[in-house]
Formats: C-alpha cells, sequence, structure tokens
C-alpha cells in the first residue's frame, strides 16, 4: 500500500525512528528502499490477514527484515524473539518521562540532603535533576 509522506512521518515518529520490533535506528528517507541502510517498511501490529485494519493506531515502523520475518505472528511475538517487552516511545513521550525523572530526582536528592546537609540542598537537587534525566528510558 502506498501511504502519504505525511502519514510515513507520524508513523516513524511513533517511535522516534527505530524498528518497534527489533529496536534498530531506521533512517527516514530510506523507507521501502531495500538493502539500505536504516531501511524499513510500515507495519501491521495486527496483520491484515488477522483483522487488521490501515488505521494508524495499528501500523508501526519496522526493519524490512523484522517486517518481512513477523509474518502473521503478533508484534509481542516478534518482540519476544528479539528481547523486547514493548515497542520503542515516541520523542515525545522520552521527553515526558525524562522529564519526570529528572523532578524526581531533584527532590529525592534535594529532600535527603535538607535533613543532613541543607546548605547542600540546591547542589543536590541539580544533581540528582541531571541524573534523573540521564536514565535511558529505551
Amino acid at each position: 500500500m502506498k501511504y502519504p509522506q505525511e502519514q510515513l512521518d507520524a508513523i516513524y515518529d511513533k517511535t522516534s525512528g527505530k524498528c518497534h520490533i527489533c529496536g534498530k535506528k531506521l533512517v527516514r528517507s530510506n523507507y521501502g528502499v531495500l538493502g539500505a541502510r536504516g531501511c524499513w517498511e510500515v507495519e501491521h501490529s495486527v496483520a491484515v490477514a488477522k483483522g487488521g485494519t490501515d488505521s494508524m493506531n495499528n501500523l508501526l515502523a519496522a526493519c524490512i527484515s523484522c517486517n518481512r520475518s513477523k509474518g502473521e505472528s503478533t508484534s509481542r511475538t516478534a518482540r519476544a524473539r528479539n528481547g523486547r517487552s514493548r515497542a520503542p516511545y515516541s520523542a515525545a513521550k522520552v521527553s515526558k518521562i525524562k522529564t519526570g525523572h529528572a523532578v524526581s530526582g531533584a527532590a529525592i536528592a534535594g529532600l535527603a540532603t535538607l535533613f543532613f546537609a541543607p546548605e547542600l540542598f540546591l547542589v543536590a537537587a541539580i544533581a540528582g535533576a541531571v541524573v534523573g534525566y540521564e536514565i535511558d528510558v529505551d
């Protein structure tokens, strides 16, 4: 099926440009370019043969080799074969999670020092925020 560029961009962005099955980084411009580095296709999470549709919530980016080897199996099964339990997060979701980690890190570090070394509160809160933000979410 031919997808308009706007839809391809949205599908690619849903997983931050990573294959939702193996997590490999994809190249946006290599959509459907077999053999190219980071080549990818649109993959139906629920296969059309199993009743899946072309609605956006059923479409994900997958490297060509993962898409073609998945066949009619479920996305969960295909990801499990690659040691993954979920699709990569979108950039917006990653940002939201990282911000939450930074706030939590600042609060925990700040409160911990407030009782033992109040003069280090600000330094500890900043350090906690930095450490929290740097936690890998994928």
